[in-house]
């Protein structure tokens, strides 16, 4: 994996060595878009955006969205610093039954004026939903004759990391599936109201929906109450996100202590019915309709609170993004395989989000931490060629550094406003060197940190200094966008 430094160049992002054969691959994509293009073909990009709760969905793409309509602070972007760029313009939704991204509302949301509210953060990501931005590109030497501008599409794709984590239930019986959940959920004392539900259970009696409802409520209490302490493995994802699906039997069951094959009629048997109904008609759907068209992905990852919530929750973080990138091999995965065919995606970013939460002289730590998170991942997908990195970034910048006196020495902090109004500085605490003093107490189920403890700090976005035709101020949002897509434009 490719780790970028925050000390590199503007104009300058790194990526891996590629073999011949991928070489030529893309030689031939580019000709074939460029003559595309001189065909008069608009070609279009799909860009998913994905991560857990709270990794910053909505927030990053209604900050790209405005920093690419007003591209003052995208000088990281090298198309538009080599003035590629003519314009960026907001088009219709080209997909008439999936919801637009509602970015007015968000930016309303994070920016305040003239919404008679000050700015706060938007609703997160509940479903799928997309936006398309349209590039007008200068055409360079090769098409100047033909015509004055190629235009380049690209639809933005918005959908809850969970979802991707359901991905691992379709290689699981039910039977496997209730074995593995309460294995791992057992020792959490945020699952000590479904576990007393469970005890009081008899998976062999006879149907009940007033007991299989309780039990379901009582096992998306748990899920809600796990994501609340920072854990990561919250699936089934539809369950906390159920959206029209709300009360159908296809959410309504939950795991069971299962000694012997639950007979005809039984609750057990019932449950494992809606167990397969919910891999067929809400797991499947979703990687035919949505994913199995993306193109390039960008992954958030809120490893701030991770750490701040322990080592039992990095290490949970950790399983869970393995388990989102067996999405991105689909020659390992029968059903995905055949759904997919030999289409994958081409470029993946891994982007620790809330970098403006610390200093800058930590933004390279923080890189390498996700970057170690990753790389067992990534050792064991196979990406045929896919290019991936892992970058420090924050879409919005809600803070501003500062050096403060603490205890007689010089602190470096980051300084912003709280939500009851008050202005605060803030240090989360070093990060070490060596990913490996966090990953080592992960993996050993550590209880607390050793040497350091790593705190959370929730700021309000920033209105101050906001000046029209600028963007919003973010960091390394442009590398970003430069690695995902720069060799489109």
């Amino acid at each position: 994996m490719t780790t970028l430094s925050p000390g590199r160049s503007a104009a300058y992002l790194p990526f891996q060595r590629r073999d011949v054969r991928v070489a030529l691959s893309n030689l031939v994509e580019d000709l074939g878009r460029t003559f595309g293009a001189m065909a008069g073909a608009e070609p279009v990009v799909r860009l998913g955006v994905t991560g857990l709760s709270r990794a910053g969905k909505t927030v990053f793409i209604t900050a790209l969205v405005a920093n690419l309509l007003e591209r003052a602070r995208m000088t990281g972007l090298r198309a538009e610093a080599a003035g590629r760029i003519r314009a960026v313009y907001l088009q219709p939704q080209p997909d008439d039954t999936i919801p637009r991204f509602d970015y007015e509302a968000h930016l309303t949301a994070l920016t305040g004026p003239g919404s008679g509210a000050a700015p706060h953060w938007p609703e997160s990501t509940r479903a799928v939903s997309e936006l398309r931005l349209s590039f007008r590109l200068d055409p360079g030497w090769l098409l100047g004759t033909v015509r004055d501008a190629r235009i380049l599409h690209l639809d933005i794709v918005d959908y809850p990391g969970e979802w991707l984590l359901d991905l691992g239930l379709m290689e699981l019986t039910y039977e496997e599936w209730s074995r593995d959940t309460l294995a791992r959920i057992t020792p959490r004392t945020e699952a000590e109201e479904y576990l007393r539900h469970l005890t009081a259970t008899d998976p062999a009696a006879r149907l009940d929906e007033a007991t299989a409802t309780a039990l379901a409520a009582s096992f998306t209490a748990y899920l809600g109450a796990a994501r609340r302490a920072g854990y990561s493995d919250c699936t089934p994802g539809r369950f906390l996100l159920p959206g029209d699906l709300a009360g159908s039997p296809a959410l309504t069951f939950a795991p069971l202590v299962l000694s012997t094959t639950p007979g005809r009629g039984s609750l057990g048997r019932e449950f494992a019915r809606r167990y397969e109904a919910y891999k067929a008609k809400v797991i499947k759907p979703f990687f035919q309709n949505h994913f199995a068209r993306i193109d390039r992905q960008i992954v958030l990852v809120d490893a701030l609170s991770a750490l701040h919530s322990g080592p039992r929750a990095v290490e949970d973080l950790r399983q869970a993004m393995a388990a989102t990138l067996s999405a991105f091999r689909p020659g390992q995965t029968g059903w995905l395989a055949g759904l997919l065919g030999q289409r994958r995606v081409e470029r993946i970013l891994f982007a620790a989000t809330k970098a403006d939460l610390l200093h800058h002289t930590q933004h390279g730590r923080l890189t390498a931490i996700l970057a170690a998170l990753m790389r067992q991942a990534k050792e064991r997908a196979d990406y045929a060629g896919a290019e991936t990195a892992a970058m420090a970034i924050a879409a919005l910048r809600t803070t501003v550094e500062e050096t403060v006196r603490h205890n007689g020495a010089m602190l470096d902090c980051v300084r912003g406003k709280l939500e009851d109004g008050r202005v605060a500085a803030f240090h989360a605490g070093d990060l070490p060197d060596n990913p490996a003093a966090i990953l080592t107490p992960a993996r050993e189920g550590a209880h607390q940190w050793l040497d350091g403890d790593y705190a959370a700090m929730r700021f309000l976005p920033l209105s101050e200094g906001l000046r029209p035709g600028q963007g919003l101020p973010h960091i390394r949002l442009d590398k970003a966008l430069d690695f995902l897509i720069g060799d489109l434009l």
